[in-house]
């Protein structure tokens, strides 16, 4: 049962009632996740504008959702998986890409050591080791791309937290959170 309450847009006044429009009018719906943040508009505003300046960096659009969903499966966050893997699917990943991604795998070894980075710095909570770093400069990420990976990574350790604080309802279609056996490890 969701613990913090959904902002109905309908009713939503100021600045939630902004926002919220603006959600809308920008993805044809308003994802529960945004209703629940809403309640405290700067905390959607800031969601909003980090999520909207990572979408213009050099990372895109499908090892974002990958990063989403690592993250989403390393925190054993509900919510996200079913909406990562929904958003997965409307950029392009394959059920397969999904699948692997939650495991932090990719059959593209530059992601596949992008995803590994993801998960060690949210399991050692950024400590990551010399040698995670080496991994991933090895594999061809750049400061930048390492920048632009750990931006990800908060941004979506945020609104896993916050699910897990709010017991978001899933409005995604449902997905389990045990992670699905792959056939390459």
């Amino acid at each position: 049962m969701q613990r913090l309450n959904a902002v109905n847009p309908a009713e939503a006044t100021g600045k939630a009632k902004q926002l919220l429009d603006g959600v809308q009018a920008k993805l044809g719906m308003t994802p529960n996740l945004m209703k629940t943040l809403a309640s405290g508009p700067a905390a959607l505003e800031a969601y909003l504008n980090f999520s909207a300046a990572l979408g213009t960096g050099k990372l895109d659009a499908k090892f974002r959702e990958q990063i989403a969903l690592a993250v989403a499966q390393a925190n054993s966050c509900e919510y996200c998986l079913a909406a990562h893997s929904a958003i997965g699917k409307m950029v392009g990943l394959k059920p397969e890409e999904i699948a692997a991604s939650r495991g932090a795998h990719s059959d593209d070894a530059k992601r596949d050591a992008g995803l590994h980075f993801v998960q060690a710095l949210v399991v050692q909570r950024g400590m990551v080791s010399d040698q995670d770093l080496a991994g991933v400069k090895a594999a061809g990420y750049t400061d930048g791309d390492i920048a632009e990976i750990v931006a990800n990574v908060a941004v979506n350790i945020f609104t896993n937290y916050f699910n897990h604080v709010a017991r978001t309802s899933v409005d995604f279609p449902r997905v389990d959170v045990s992670l699905p056996a792959l056939a390459h490890q």
